[in-house]
């Protein structure tokens, strides 16, 4: 595999988990009674600790998209192949 098709890969996947957490914090924005109701039904916590649950899980996933995603591309993309030409 050559630098370019990892730089390509990993830039694919920074854009598809960047939209699944875009995706996550609309749900949790604009619907969140009927997710809550459905999640607490089915774990049997309360909404205080769902509402923890959620913000958690949201910064984790920032969290690792950054490390695990965008980091790596970035360095791939300005240190090794240099500057997106225009």
């Amino acid at each position: 595999m050559s630098i370019e098709e990892m730089a390509a890969i990993l830039g694919w996947c920074t854009v598809v988990n960047f939209c699944l957490l875009l995706l996550s914090m609309i749900v949790l924005m604009f619907f969140k009674n009927p997710v809550q109701a459905i999640h607490a039904k089915m774990s049997g916590l309360s909404t205080d600790d769902l509402n923890r649950l959620y913000f958690q899980y949201m910064g984790r996933f920032k969290t690792l998209w950054i490390v695990f995603n965008l980091t790596p591309y970035l360095v791939i993309r300005i240190f090794i192949l240099g500057p997106v030409a225009s």
